[in-house]
Formats: structure tokens, C-alpha cells, sequence
């Protein structure tokens, strides 16, 4: 069963009540909203609407105050039905542009510096993920013969990403060798994404006449050297120092559960992936934010927390910013400095195509 549309009344109330819960954290009362805010309601009027709001499961009362609070729920129509969110404010915008610049530089210097912008001006926890490889183009390789049994593979991926591994050879190879055997990739196999390169590699380099062990050897290990790089090594977190200030988690307990979330990278990775319950989020190429709110996330320790996630985009690549906060959030401000900050992570990678 659907939740049903809240009176213009109880959507005033349920915004105010968030609003100020955002700011003050402390539970709100109705002779607070009607001294404060200009509804044309008594203080009993307003009573009657947080009651029924409390009714609904979309506020709730703390044991020890008489003012009530957001529930999830509550939350969730907010984001759904009540918030507007508005462009990104001029003062918002050039504190991003001073702290992110004109960044250059390698691809995880780039998404660094996303995270620490974004963690640094949204006071909570941010995630950049960067792009799964699988759509990646591949420009060209370089290997480096480390010992007789030993060498190192440099992948250049379209938009300055790099991949490297160290493969462990059971032959003997020459310099010349090596020269031969990379010319050949880099010819036959430039322009191509990493998955049609996995698919196609043995068929595309049947007809060569450069028949060698160590092409055979490249051939039997396409798919570790052309698969995806693991979730872990793309996982960049920034900004727990400012989470931990956060009212919620003064009680020990609460941050040594925040802390062991956010040890777990794999997990906290998977969680801003994962992300992809319905907001209002408004980017103007009609994509959307994805809002997480509570309970809403199932996995680990983030029964409490919201997620807020957007994608950006390299080519034909897709990474994922991701902002984690007590379900308290300021979620207008987090999704405007989101959008501005995909923006501008795509603009800035992909100039350097």
C-alpha cells in the first residue's frame, strides 16, 4: 500500500520539522514552528498536524522531549515530494572550483581531490569510485621486463587511466621479444574496449605471423590483464574526520560501528554502487541522484546512515560520487554540490583525452 499525499498543511509541518532538525538536531515542538514560522496556525493546530504525522510514522517523539523528530519515512517523503532542489549557489560553486581547480595530473590524483573537495565542503563522508573498465578503451600497452621470470604490463586506458600488473613468467624471453610482441597488441588491438579485447583476442591475433611464446602466454592471461580492476583499488574515501563531529555519533559504540564500516572498503564501495533508491534529484541532463535513506540500506552498518550517490561520466565509462551522513543531512546542499562535482570530475578527466 502506497503512502498517501500529505494536506499543503502537513507538508509546511513535516518540512519545517526536518529543516530545523538538520540544523539544530534537537527535536522540534510545535510552539517553536508557530513562533517562528508565519502558517496561520495556533500552536494547537500545529499540535493536531505532528500528531497526526506522529500517527503516520512519518515524525517521531524521543522519550525524553516533548518535540518530535524525522523518522525515515519522514525523510523519504521530503526528498520525494517536498524538497526542490535548487542550482548550485555562486558561494558553493567557487569554493568547489578553488579547492578542485583546474586539476591535472594521473586519473587518481584527479579522484582524490574530488573526494577531499567533496568531504571538506559536505562536512561527511565522501566516496569516489572510479569507472569500471569494462567499457574502457584501450590506447595502448608497454612492458617492462623486470628479471628473466618476471615483467610488468602498463595498460593505457582512454582518459589517463592506467592499469598495471606484474605477470610471472614460466619462459625465457628477449627484449626483442618483447618489442615484437607489443608492437603487435598496440597495432591490432588499439581502439577497442577491454571486453571485446577478452572476447576477440585470440581470433584478432590468429593470422600473425609474430608466433611466439610470450604472445601465447599474453593470450592465455587476457583475461586477468584486460579484466576490471578490483572494487578495492577504486575506492577513494575522504572526509571521516567530519562525520565523527557529527551529533549522532557521539556515543563510543556508535563510532567504533562508523569506524569498522568504513575500514571495510569493499563494503563501503558496494554501498555507494549499490545505491539507486528514487530522489528528486535534479541534473540537467534529466539524470538523477540516488538517495538511500536508514533502514533502506540493508548491508553492514548502515541502517542509520543515507547514501547519496550520482554518477559521472569518461567517455563510455561510468564512475560514482558518493556522499555518507547520518540520515540528518542537509540533503538539498549534498545534492547540489554532488551534481556540480560529477560535472565537473567528467569535464576535468575527460579533457585529457
Amino acid at each position: 500500500m502506497g503512502v498517501r499525499e500529505l494536506t499543503m498543511r502537513e507538508r509546511q509541518v513535516l518540512g519545517i520539522i526536518i529543516q530545523s532538525y538538520i540544523v539544530f538536531a534537537t527535536p522540534v515542538g510545535s510552539r517553536y514552528i508557530a513562533r517562528n514560522y508565519n502558517l496561520g496556525l495556533s500552536d494547537a493546530s500545529i499540535r493536531n498536524v505532528m500528531a497526526d504525522l506522529e500517527e503516520e510514522g512519518f515524525i517521531s517523539q524521543p522519550h525524553t522531549s516533548a518535540g518530535r523528530v524525522p523518522t525515515d519515512k519522514g525523510y523519504r517523503y521530503y526528498v520525494d515530494l517536498i524538497m526542490d532542489v535548487q542550482r548550485i549557489n555562486d558561494d558553493e560553486k567557487r569554493r568547489i572550483d578553488a579547492d578542485f581547480g583546474d586539476r591535472r595530473g594521473t586519473s587518481s590524483e584527479v579522484l582524490l581531490s574530488a573526494a577531499r573537495v567533496l568531504g571538506s565542503i559536505s562536512r561527511q563522508l565522501s566516496v569516489v569510485l572510479s569507472p569500471a573498465f569494462s567499457n574502457a578503451v584501450f590506447e595502448k600497452l608497454d612492458m617492462v621486463l623486470l628479471s628473466a621470470s618476471r615483467m610488468m604490463v602498463i595498460l593505457s586506458i582512454r582518459s589517463l587511466f592506467l592499469k598495471t600488473i606484474v605477470m610471472e613468467l614460466d619462459i625465457e624471453v628477449s627484449r626483442h621479444e618483447v618489442d615484437q610482441v607489443t608492437v603487435l597488441l598496440n597495432e591490432r588491438l588499439a581502439g577497442l574496449t577491454l571486453a571485446e579485447i577478452r572476447r576477440s583476442i585470440a581470433a584478432r591475433l590468429s593470422d600473425s605471423s609474430c608466433d611466439t611464446a610470450l604472445l601465447e602466454r599474453v593470450i592465455r592471461s587476457s583475461g586477468e590483464l584486460f579484466d576490471e580492476t578490483p572494487i578495492i583499488e577504486r575506492l577513494y574515501i575522504s572526509g571521516a574526520e567530519y562525520i565523527i563531529d557529527q551529533p549522532e555519533f557521539k556515543q563510543p559504540e556508535k563510532v567504533r560501528d562508523l569506524i569498522s564500516m568504513i575500514e571495510d572498503k569493499t563494503r563501503v564501495a558496494q554501498l555507494v554502487g549499490m545505491t539507486s533508491a528514487g530522489a528528486n534529484a535534479l541534473r540537467p541532463e534529466g539524470m538523477e541522484v540516488s538517495i538511500s535513506i536508514g533502514k533502506e540500506n540493508t548491508e553492514g552498518n548502515a541502517g542509520e546512515l543515507t547514501i547519496v550517490s550520482t554518477p559521472y561520466f569518461v567517455g563510455e565509462m561510468v564512475g560514482k560520487l558518493g556522499i555518507l551522513g547520518p540520515t540528518r543531512m542537509d540533503y538539498q546542499h549534498v545534492v547540489r554540490i554532488l551534481n556540480y562535482m560529477a560535472d565537473r570530475l567528467s569535464a576535468t578527466l575527460s579533457d585529457v583525452t
